[in-house]
C-alpha cells in the first residue's frame, strides 16, 4: 500500500523531531527513511525533498529557540562582554565559525559524494563506538567545566568537533557533546551548549538552503512542508525537555549501542541493494 504524501511528511517530521538533538544523526535517519518511504520518487525531484528536509530541520531548531529563549535573548543583546551572557555569545560565535567556514568550502563535495547509505552506516557505527569509548574511559566526576567557565580554546575545539558533523551520519549533537566532554565539560553543560550552538548553526544552514531552493517554495509544496514543520517542532519540544532530564543521571552509552545497531541495519540494507 502506497502512503500518502501527508502521512510521509508527518513520519519524516516525527523522525526529525526525535533525532535532531539526540546523538544519533537526524540527517542519517532522514536520508535512510526518505529512501525507504520513496519520498524523493514520489516528489519526482530530489531538490524538493531536500527543501522539505531543510524546512523541517528549521521547525526542530525553533523548539530550541522556544525552550531557551530567555538565555538566547540575554546572550544576543548583552552589552557586557564580561557578563555570563556576553561571554556565552562569544563562545557560541567561536564554536560556530569552524563548521560555517568548512561547510561553505565542502558542501558541494559532501552532498555529491557522501550523502549515501554506505557513508551513513559507517559513520553511525564508528560514532557509536567512539561514544562508548569516551563514556567508559572518562569519568563525569573528573569533569569540572560548565558553560559559564568555558575558555575560548574550549569553544574552538567544540566548534572543530562540530565540523565533523558535516559528514552525514556523524550527528552534530554527538560531535559537539563528545568534543566538549573530552575537554572536561560536564555532561549536562556539554548537552546544553550543544543545544544553544545548534541555534545559530542550523539557522544559518537552513537559511542558506532555503535561499538556494526558494524557487521551489510553490503553493503545492506548502501544505506538505507545514505538516512536517509543525510535527518536527512539537516532537522536538518534547524530546529536548526529556533529554535535559535524562543527561543529568545517565551516560550516552545507550545511544552508542543504538547507533551501532542502526548503522549495521543500514549497511545490511546497502549490501542487499535495498538502499542505494
Amino acid at each position: 500500500m502506497t502512503l500518502s504524501i501527508s502521512i510521509i511528511a508527518t513520519i519524516l517530521g516525527v523522525i526529525e523531531g526525535l533525532t535532531e538533538f539526540l546523538p544519533i544523526s537526524s540527517t542519517g535517519h532522514l536520508i535512510v527513511f526518505d529512501r525507504i518511504l520513496g519520498f524523493q520518487t514520489m516528489l519526482q525531484n530530489p531538490d524538493k525533498a531536500e527543501l522539505f528536509e531543510v524546512v523541517i530541520q528549521l521547525g526542530a531548531i525553533l523548539a530550541i529557540g522556544a525552550l531557551f529563549r530567555k538565555r538566547l535573548m540575554e546572550s544576543i543583546f548583552s552589552r557586557s562582554l564580561e557578563s555570563n551572557a556576553g561571554r556565552l555569545r562569544t563562545h557560541l560565535l567561536i564554536a560556530f565559525l569552524p563548521a560555517a567556514v568548512l561547510g561553505l568550502l565542502t558542501h558541494k563535495f559532501i552532498t555529491t559524494y557522501l550523502f549515501g547509505p554506505l557513508t551513513i552506516g559507517i559513520t553511525l557505527v564508528v560514532g557509536g563506538i567512539i561514544i562508548i569509548i569516551i563514556e567508559r574511559s572518562t569519568r563525569e566526576d573528573k569533569r569540572t567545566i560548565t558553560i559559564d567557565s568555558l575558555s575560548w580554546k574550549d569553544s574552538l575545539i567544540i566548534g572543530l568537533a562540530q565540523s565533523l558533523s558535516l559528514i552525514p551520519g556523524t550527528s552534530r549533537a554527538a560531535a559537539t557533546i563528545m568534543g566538549a566532554m573530552l575537554r572536561g565539560v560536564k555532561r549536562a553543560s556539554a548537552t546544553e551548549f550543544s543545544f544553544l550552538l545548534a541555534f545559530p548553526t542550523m539557522i544559518a544552514a537552513s537559511g542558506y538552503e532555503m535561499m538556494k531552493y526558494r524557487d521551489l517554495l510553490t503553493r503545492d509544496m506548502l501544505g506538505m512542508i507545514m505538516i512536517g514543520f509543525i510535527t518536527s517542532f512539537v516532537v522536538a519540544l518534547a524530546v529536548v525537555a526529556w533529554f535535559i532530564r535524562y543527561v543529568q543521571r545517565h551516560p550516552f552509552t545507550g545511544f552508542g549501542i543504538y547507533r551501532i545497531a542502526f548503522g549495521a541495519f543500514v549497511l545490511a540494507l546497502w549490501a542487499a541493494k535495498v538502499l542505494m
